[in-house]
Formats: C-alpha cells, structure tokens, sequence
C-alpha cells in the first residue's frame, strides 16, 4: 500500500486514544445514573437507563464497565417477619393524636426502623422524640429488635434528661414495647406507656416523619460497611438536627 510504518501506528495509537476517551465518558455517565438512582441499579438496568441516553452496549460490556468502577447494585433483602407474641400488657392511647407538650420531658414519643449495611446484614435503630420541640432524647443502633434494644434506648433517655414522675412514653402495641421486661422497666421508673392502636400508624405520625428524613437525608446517602460507622454517623446525624 506504500504506507509509511510510523503513520500507520500513529494512526492505531489515535484511535485507541479516541477509544479510552469515549470509554471514561461513558463511564462518568454511569457513574451518575449509579448516584441518582442511590446505587440501586445493576448492569441490566444499567444497560436501560444508558439506551434512554443514546448509548448502546452489550449487557457484558456495562458489567465490564461498572466492575472497573468497582459499582455494583446495593441489595435490600426483604424486610425480616417476626413472631410478635403474647403482649404481657396493653396500654391506651393518652396521646390521641395530640402530639404537643406544654414543657420538656413531658410526652415521649418512641419506635423502631430497620437499617442496612453494605453486606445486606440488617441493623434496628430505636429513637426516642420529646414532643415538647421535637428533639431527640435518644437513639441506639442494634442487631435485633427486640425488648432489650428498647430499654436500652430508654435508659440513654433517661440519663440524659431530668424527668419527672408524669412523663408519658408513647408507642406501637409491637411485642417489645408491651413486652414484660419493658413494662416492668417503665413502672421501675414510674413512667406511663401509651400505645397507638393496632394498625394505625398516625397514631405515632411522628416517628413516622422523623424516620422518613432520617433515612432520605442520612441513611440512603451513604454507604455503611460496618457497625462501627453505621453508629457514629447515626449519632452524628442525630445530634446535629
């Protein structure tokens, strides 16, 4: 062909360059639909969310792709079943929907959520609110939700805060709260529970709210690979609201 061996490998050199730039571009992309979607995608849905961007590759080449990233779809299993039990006591509702106080440490507020790390291995966090301005008198992460977990949360309340004998605790009619052990612990410390009634859960609208911006603004923002970062950056978190 009468070509020049240095043109002709100056002109491979430019195409694999031309090459390596397309790749780290379409890269970055991936990289911000993982981000936008919070890490839920896997290279299947990858691949859909970049045919919506005009850009076409094999499923192997999108793995391939976010393996070198070092990406992958963050997996939630489903949320475990538990066997509530007996409840050893039930308590009325005191708080009827009134969820305001005319001064500190008079009205709490108290409930469960499920948090995850990175591995899918699933945490609890207990959290306690005063109604009096929404603050947090307590909150603890633990392994199992359960009735030790609860009292746990409530003796860091308790300790943290000058409460008189008529401060109410509200709560679900979950097992742990309705639990002996728990019942037992808050007529040790002269407290009266208060439970939502079965399956309403705007009779507890404010734990509900506070777990749904803790999880929306901390939780599904980062990634927490053990429990040692899980916890203090709950703490964190909770200290500054």
């Amino acid at each position: 062909m009468d070509l020049c061996p240095n043109a002709y490998y100056n002109y491979r050199k430019k195409r694999k360059a031309s090459y390596h730039q397309r790749k780290e571009k379409i890269k970055q992309v991936i990289l911000a639909i993982y981000h936008e979607y919070e890490g839920r995608p896997g290279y299947r849905m990858m691949k859909v969310f970049l045919e919506r961007k005009k850009i076409f590759l094999s499923k192997n080449t999108v793995l391939k792709y976010m393996q070198e990233l070092k990406i992958h779809s963050i997996r939630r299993p489903k949320k475990a079943h538990y066997h509530k039990g007996e409840a050893y006591k039930r308590f009325d509702n005191l708080l009827k929907q009134d969820f305001t106080s005319k001064k500190p440490n008079e009205k709490w507020c108290t409930d469960f959520t499920y948090l995850y790390l990175s591995d899918g291995a699933g945490r609890y966090n207990c959290s306690i609110i005063d109604l009096y301005d929404k603050s947090i008198a307590a909150t603890f992460n633990g392994k199992r939700i359960d009735a030790a977990l609860a009292i746990d949360t409530l003796k860091i309340a308790l300790e943290k805060n000058k409460v008189g004998k008529d401060l109410i605790l509200h709560s679900d009619q979950g097992s742990q709260f309705s639990s002996k052990n728990f019942t037992e612990y808050c007529e040790k410390e002269h407290i009266r529970q208060s439970m939502s009634r079965a399956g309403c859960p705007y009779d507890n609208s404010v734990m509900e709210s506070f777990f749904g911006t803790f999880k929306d603004e901390f939780i599904k923002q980062h990634i927490f690979d053990t429990d040692e970062e899980l916890n203090n950056g709950t703490i964190d978190y909770i200290w500054l609201l």
